[in-house]
Parts: C-alpha cells; structure tokens; sequence
C-alpha cells in the first residue's frame, strides 16, 4: 500500500481529516488537482460549533485576531446568538483563504504527505483496498490504500467513480459574489429584496474589501466553466439597486446557485464522502464549509481506530448514520431559508411573522442552534444523561498538580475518561483501554450545581468531543461503551 487512507481534495474537509488521522499516526496522501491553493475567500468565518473544534485542537491562536460576534441570521430575519451555550461566538472575518492557509501549515506539521497538481481519474475498490489512477506532474501513475475519502467538492470525480447516488434538485437561479473595495457601499443585510431581486453587502476585516452577494429574480441559471466577469457582477447590481459599482477593484468573482443533494450514503466499501462531495445546498449562514470540517472531525478517529485495527469496520457504519442525519437536517434549514431571502416581496408577511417569533428566546435558541451546529445529537445509546450524544462542554478543572480543562484534555485527538470523584474501581475497569484513551482524575473548578453537567460523576468522551457515557445516567456500563467507540480490551501488559 502507497498510504493506509488517501484523501482526494487538499479543501477545508480534506486537510481537517488529514490532520485528525495524523494525530492518531496514520500515514496519509493528500491528492489535489490543482497545483496550489486559490487563495479564493469564498467560505467566510466559522460557525460556534467549528470554534469550539479549533478551540479543541488547540488551533484558534494559529488564526491571529478573528472578528468575532453574536448576531446572525436565519434566512435574513435577524437572530441573536448570544443566546447559545458556548464559551464562544461565531467568528464572521476568517475568509477561506486564511483556513486553507493554517490547515495546510499544521498537516504539513503533522506529517500528511500532499500532492498538489494530482488529478484523481478513475478508482477500483477491490473489496479490500482502494486502486485510483492519478494524473500528475510526471504523467499518470496508480496508487493504492485500504480506504479513500471522497473531500472534492460539489463535483466530486470520486462519488462519480465510486457510483454514490446523489439525488436533489437542480440549480434554479444563479448567484454571483464578489469581493470589492474602491466603491463606499452601505451595509445592506442579506434578505433586502425588491421586485428584480436581492444583494447583500458587508465588509471584510480590515483590508478594505466588501463582500457582495447579487441574485436577480428571473434569471435563469447557467453551467459555466470558468467563473463570471466582474462586469456581470455589476451590470446586475445596477438594475436592482440602481448603484453603478463598474469602477470598483475586485480581488475575485464566483457564481453559484441554489441546487440542493445530499448523498444516499456517505460510505461504500472502502469509499467514503464527506464534506460538498457528499451535500451540497444554497450557501445560507455559512454552512457549507463548517459541517464538512465536523464531517472530517467524525469520520477521522473512527477511520484511524479501523486503519490501526483496534476497532471492528463497524465502527465506520456510524460516520453515515451520525453524519447523514446532519446532512438531511442541513438540506432542510437552508431551503427554508433560500424561500425566506430569495422569495421576492410575496413572501414579506412570512418574513414579519418570523421576524416575531426570534424575539422568543426559546425560537432564537433553536434557529441559532440549528445553524451553529449545537443541536447535533449523535444516537450513542445507553440511557437518558442530558449530555450523551453531545458534544462535552467547556469545563474548568483541578487535577492533580496544575488546572486543566475538558477542552485543553482533548488537544491529542485521543478518547477520554474524565474521573470527577477520583474513583479508583472505575479507573481500573477502563484500564485495557489505555493504549487508546486519556484516563484523567480532575476535580471541576466550582461546584457543578446545575446544568447538564450537575451531579455527573464521570464522563467517557470520544475524540470528536462527544460524550459516548456518563455516570450516573448510562444504562450500559463503562467497559460496553469502551468496546462500542474503542474496540475489544487488549490484554494488560505486565
């Protein structure tokens, strides 16, 4: 084997998963057809829930200062999102560009061997390891590993090789987007429309550019092969708002429509997707890029534990089942909210009733909570703890010689057992798993009087950061949960 997984696609979802599979010392190759990065800014910022997966990995310093905040938006209604419970805010000035850039320094840290300007043409899964046939700088060449990761995009050459059924429905209107300086432009709120169509307009950081989204009712989409000219970016703008932004620098200019599909399974065989290659939707909230970086942050450690053979393939059977669920649930939020900014004025009374409703903290909980990606809740069984399924929250700790967190123990992309009432007895039952897991006695830094985590004693995390058992809480004990996530116990070592 050239590699024990190949990944296809050196994007945010690809790079993620390179890097957790390095983590847990998996030798990959990176295949990108391109020969370097874009430099393209078009996934902008990162949703509360991908902050507190950088936050997890120790990665937020790498990004410098990051314009963070708590308003946002479903569907252009306003929604505060200060009301989500997380130590962080969503972070609205990190283009694209600037999380490729950071990814691509820590897998290249961490080991990943990348090759840019390596075209994937065509794969055989031969049942028990994956051939593809590459196309690269010194003419076309085979590879082969036990498993490849589909991460390239919308277009995806290996869902089309592999044969995955990716039903939806087709574009219906297209959008263009640019980012500009040299024009004063109000900020207009994404949802403004009128009777020729919607833009949106808002500043970037602090280079002195704008971002600008345009959609003109009526005109129908169109298959390109390269991206629009700028000069159609503003000849539209100008019929719907009357604004001639022609003389404008633009530093890029994508288009991009509303189709909507999402893979009928994320696994099979040896072939798996995750990110755009297995959904793909209307860019609403900036979904796109976040949950296929947490697609990565599932499928990494479950697909190293199968590589390294101390977990069953089964294990692999949960990144569809847990993963899909989101895809389905993100296909639904972002036609909902394609209706509500792209509709036209026949929908403006849907909008002020909504508009309402999010003044009701329970409605802006759920919408934001929706969009941020901290409503997922994996099915991991075992009974009725508040936090199974969950992703571990924030938590300050004491341990033995220094203070610590639950964030800060979850750095080495391991499994943790968090022992709160330094018991003795449940440590040594999760002693055979301690090649793969962090066992840690800490007491927290406060008293735990309330919230999910009040009268918890201990917690088994997995090293995507959700919690697989809890005691008390967990109808499974511990020893069934550490087979269930980690694999079979493995004899002690004198």
């Amino acid at each position: 084997m050239d590699a024990s997984v190949i990944v296809a696609g050196a994007g945010p979802t690809g790079l993620t998963l390179a890097a957790e599979l390095r983590l847990a010392g998996v030798d990959v190759i990176v295949l990108d057809r391109l020969e370097q990065r874009t430099g393209e800014s078009r996934g902008l910022g990162f949703t509360t829930r991908t902050m507190e997966i950088f936050d997890q990995r120790g990665l937020l310093h790498r990004f410098g200062e990051m314009g963070s905040s708590n308003a946002g938006h479903f569907g252009g209604i306003p929604v505060d999102f200060g009301v989500l419970d997380s130590i962080h805010q969503a972070a609205k000035t990190v283009p694209q560009s600037a999380t490729e850039t950071m990814l691509e320094g820590w897998v290249r840290e961490l080991g990943a061997d990348i090759r840019r300007g390596h075209e994937l043409l065509g794969l055989k899964d031969h049942g028990d390891h994956v051939e593809v046939e590459v196309s690269g700088p010194d003419g076309r060449h085979r590879l082969t590993a036990p498993y490849l990761v589909g991460c390239d995009g919308g277009r995806s050459a290996v869902r089309k090789a592999a044969g995955f059924e990716f039903p939806g429905t087709a574009a219906t209107l297209e959008m263009y987007l640019a980012d500009i300086k040299g024009v004063d432009l109000e900020p207009r709120l994404i949802g403004e429309t009128n009777d020729r169509g919607m833009v949106m307009c808002g500043p970037l950081g602090d280079g002195g550019y704008t971002r600008i989204i345009v959609c003109e009712l009526g005109t129908p989409p169109r298959r390109r092969t390269e991206a629009p000219t700028y000069a159609e970016v503003a000849a539209a703008w100008e019929r719907i708002t009357g604004i001639d932004i022609s003389h404008a620098e633009h530093e890029w200019v994508s288009a991009f429509g509303d189709a909507t599909r999402l893979a009928t399974e994320y696994r099979r065989g040896r072939v798996l997707l995750a990110g755009d290659s297995a959904h793909i939707h209307l860019p609403a909230g900036g979904q796109g890029m976040n949950t296929g970086i947490q697609d990565a942050v599932n499928l990494g450690w479950k697909l190293a534990s199968v590589v390294r053979g101390t977990a069953p393939e089964a294990l692999l059977d949960t990144y569809h089942d847990e993963r899909h669920a989101v895809g389905r649930r993100l296909m639904v939020n972002t036609k909902a909210q394609g209706l509500l900014f792209l509709g036209g004025p026949e929908l403006q009374p849907l909008r002020a009733v909504l508009a309402e409703l999010v003044r009701y903290e329970d409605v802006s909980r759920h919408l934001a909570a929706m969009v941020s990606g901290l409503e997922i809740r994996y099915d991991v069984g075992g009974g009725g703890h508040p936090l199974l399924g969950r992703r571990m929250p924030h938590l300050e700790l004491v341990g033995e010689k220094r203070k610590t967190s639950s964030t800060e123990l979850l750095r080495s992309g391991r499994g943790l057992l968090l022992d709160l009432e330094d018991n003795a007895v449940l440590r040594d039952r999760a002693a055979d798993w301690s090649s793969r897991i962090d066992i840690v006695t800490a007491a927290p830094h406060g008293v735990l009087a309330d919230g999910p985590l009040a009268g918890t004693s201990a917690l088994l995390v997995r090293p995507d950061g959700h919690v697989a058992w809890a005691a008390p809480g967990s109808h499974h004990d511990l020893p069934m949960a550490l087979e269930r996530w980690f694999g079979p116990a493995r004899a002690r070592q004198a």
